[in-house]
């Protein structure tokens, strides 16, 4: 009778780029790019978790200092996609086309509205 040895699966984890073997040697460039996208995610979720606090409290200083931190995290974010853009060019041609899509839903919202009822400042960056 033949016994099967399981093989264990190495779920990702956010706060680890290494699964399975990466432990014991560096990075591919491959794995970067991921590891910086989930730096990326991760940055986002603590600016997400620090203004909720935030909204969740009166206390003043907790406020301030919650809402300090999340524009650190936001400035983090923009650091890493410097780094991402730099190793993974097409993320930035892909993230434009995905503005410009956004653009053009944009323009068309603005132009069927009485140009009253927009504000284009809600629109423009």
């Amino acid at each position: 009778m033949e016994t099967r040895k399981k093989k264990r699966i190495n779920m990702p984890e956010f706060r680890s780029p290494f699964i399975g073997p990466a432990k014991d040697r560096k990075l591919t460039d491959t794995e970067l790019i991921r590891a910086i996208r989930f730096m990326v995610a991760a940055e986002y979720e603590a600016t997400q978790l620090y203004m909720q606090l935030a909204k969740s409290t009166e206390n003043k200083l907790a406020i301030k200092i919650l809402k300090d931190k999340a524009d650190q995290e936001r400035m983090n974010v923009g650091a890493f996609l410097g780094l991402l853009y730099e190793v993974a060019p097409d993320e930035d041609m892909l993230y434009a086309e995905g503005v410009k899509e956004v653009e053009v839903e944009i323009k068309k919202m603005k132009q069927s509205l009485p140009k009253k009822t927009i504000s284009t400042k809600l629109f423009l960056r």
